[in-house]
């Protein structure tokens, strides 16, 4: 009895699998402990992380400490409102998820974008349920020479199997070689960031909902300069997406 294409295709990549594990045996994505699959976290790790869920702000994502009734806003978001109307993140910025997003940026190991891309599709599922494009932040093309890729563009290629949404990796194009931001304080980092992105010549957001893509949100400072250049460029609507954020209580 022959086997259905779609078994076939399901046949061949189990075996591909299996050939990647014999090859590359799975390793824990932050610690390099043995584990069952590829891009998967050991015990010990997976429970060190703080995921984030609500209750949260309902505009940047910030975790109350308390019970809030949905839609309830932060302090900071009340007194100054960001230009992107909501920001989610899968996890808290600490000790435990910096090795992950260090190892991620810095250290080639790119093979964790695919983990990350599921990461990111359940904790922005409201986001993506009716988003346009997803837009990673750029880098420029001096420090991309250096680092031979961009993350965010990585976690939004696989984000976007995960979920559906056409990634434009290009769509935004830092004009200007910004020092790190690092030791930056909150209107250094807004300082360090204004104009220095823009929409790449020939291309159009106009009426269309953005999904911006980045790895860490600090102050929000290089995040919301993305999406006010996406708003003045007639977008109808800028979200922010991101693998870890600093939660200060």
């Amino acid at each position: 009895m022959p086997v259905p294409f779609a078994g076939l295709g399901r046949i061949a990549a189990g075996t591909a699998a299996f050939l990647l594990d014999a090859l590359l045996p799975p390793r824990c994505l932050s610690c390099g402990t043995a584990v069952d699959r590829q891009g998967g976290l050991c015990a010990r790790c997976w429970t060190g992380l703080s995921l984030i869920a609500p209750p949260l702000c309902a505009c940047c994502g910030m975790p109350f400490e308390y019970e809030a009734q949905e839609g309830s806003l932060c302090a900071a978001c009340l007194a100054d409102p960001p230009p992107f109307a909501r920001a989610r993140s899968v996890l808290v910025y600490d000790d435990a998820s910096r090795p992950l997003v260090l190892g991620f940026k810095h250290g080639d190991r790119i093979h964790a974008a695919g983990a990350y891309g599921l990461w990111l599709a359940r904790a922005g599922r409201e986001l993506l349920a009716d988003a346009d494009r997803l837009v990673p932040v750029p880098l420029h093309r001096a420090r991309l020479f250096r680092r031979r890729y961009n993350q965010a563009a990585l976690m939004a290629q696989a984000l976007s199997k995960r979920c559906g949404v056409p990634t434009v990796p290009d769509l935004l194009e830092r004009r200007r070689a910004t020092p790190t931001q690092g030791g930056l304080d909150r209107q250094g980092r807004h300082r360090n960031v204004k104009g220095a992105f823009r929409l790449r010549p020939g291309r159009s957001v106009e009426g269309q909902r953005l999904v911006v893509v980045d790895d860490v949100l600090t102050t929000g400072a290089t995040l919301a300069e993305c999406a006010r250049v996406l708003l003045r460029a007639g977008a109808a609507r800028v979200d922010v997406l991101t693998l870890a954020r600093v939660v200060k209580r």
